[in-house]
């Protein structure tokens, strides 16, 4: 029943999770730290800070994570395929069709709409992540300065230079940062978790068999293709887009990739099932074969690397000296997420005074009037087909 359970709320957030890998951070908080209460919000900022360093889709990620100590590995694949299902189908189906839809107003007005309610679940995120990471000046400092270089130095690499860094000043200011808080209780890792584990030594073997392999078949090319690009980018959902492009050329145009990331940018859930679009590309007449291999193979690195390397992040962090790197991660992350609010976020939805007005009216249903988040999401996807009726949009 618990894995049940678990699959049934991912499916319903992958139904209506617009907005991309911030957006999702908001969404999964809301679900799983504020109404369920599965985890709470420090161990969640513990999660969000791994998959930070980590390849692999970071949304997914925390979403497999919180599936995996909920009911094990299945609980972690019932999140995944939850989560990852209603975008499976939706580019499965628009592979065939995309160009139909770029054209369609109406699908265009709902996708704003919905880009538009992104806003407002990122804005409650960052002021709920706010209020609980950033209480003391020491931390408060660290998120600000982290959003100041992150708007005017945007970029993967500056956002790890940036998490290494407040790393490095939470370590070194352990001495006059006052009481460190130990005070919630964290989930302790298995005693006989191992660093090196089955799951590291699969992610490992893969890395090293598939090129081989690649030279065998169009579908194990198609494989290793999308697990080399899943093994290796950092930061998720948009940045996987460049490195796809380089691996799997020979395999599909330039055009079809870029009908593909459009695509991509217009259905709910992870931006990693673009993959699901590009497999159906690189053979139609085996397409959801090909579907599957590919999606199955851009997100099972990220997987593995969660399932080898989580408890051991989770046990390090009882550390004191560990907690206080971590608490200053988190408030990096805090500072990362005030960034992404304003880019990619805000300025992809917000084009006038009427987003804006929308976007407040939002924030006062769900902070204020308790909304509950299915009603706000039927309140945009309507906002967003009237507007486009009227050629708002």
């Amino acid at each position: 029943m618990q894995v049940i359970e678990i699959f049934a709320r991912f499916l319903l957030l992958g139904c209506y999770s617009f907005g991309g890998p911030v957006a999702h951070i908001g969404y999964f908080r809301h679900a799983f730290v504020e109404k369920l209460q599965w985890v709470d919000d420090k161990h969640y900022a513990q999660l969000i800070s791994l998959t930070q360093f980590l390849p692999g889709p970071g949304s997914s990620q925390i979403g497999f994570a919180i599936g995996l100590e909920r009911a094990g590995l299945l609980g972690g694949l019932a999140a995944f395929l939850g989560f990852t299902l209603p975008s499976f189908i939706l580019l499965f189906v628009l592979s065939s069709m995309a160009s139909q839809f770029e054209q369609n107003t109406l699908f265009q007005g709902i996708t704003h709409g919905l880009k538009l309610f992104a806003v407002i679940v990122v804005s409650d995120a960052v002021l709920g992540m706010y209020n609980n990471f950033c209480k003391r000046r020491f931390h408060s400092g660290i998120a600000i300065i982290c959003a100041a270089v992150l708007l005017s130095l945007p970029g993967l690499g500056m956002q790890l230079v940036v998490l290494v860094t407040a790393a490095a000043v939470g370590w070194l200011g352990k001495g006059w940062n006052p009481a460190i808080d130990n005070s919630t209780p964290l989930l302790v890792a298995d005693n006989n978790s191992r660093l090196i584990s089955w799951p590291l030594v699969i992610f490992i073997g893969l890395f090293i068999a598939l090129p081989v392999l690649a030279s065998t078949s169009l579908a194990w090319q198609t494989f290793a293709s999308f697990y080399q690009s899943g093994a290796l980018v950092f930061g998720g959902g948009h940045v996987v887009l460049p490195l796809l492009q380089q691996t799997l050329e020979g395999l599909i145009s330039n055009d079809q990739f870029l009908t593909g990331y459009a695509a991509a940018q217009g259905v709910p859930g992870p931006m990693f099932t673009v993959a699901t679009y590009l497999g159906v590309q690189i053979n139609p007449e085996q397409s959801l074969l090909f579907a599957i291999l590919a999606t199955v193979a851009i997100f099972l690195p990220g997987f593995l690397l969660v399932i080898a390397l989580k408890d051991a992040w989770l046990s390090l962090a009882h550390k004191p000296a560990v907690s206080a790197s971590v608490d200053a991660i988190n408030a990096a992350v805090v500072g990362l997420l005030i960034a992404a609010l304003y880019q990619p976020v805000f300025i992809s939805a917000v084009e006038g005074g009427v987003d804006m007005a929308l976007v407040i009216l939002g924030l006062f249903l769900m902070k204020k009037l308790k909304w509950p988040i299915i009603y706000l999401v039927m309140l945009f996807i309507a906002i967003g087909a009237g507007l486009s009726v009227v050629n708002i949009y």
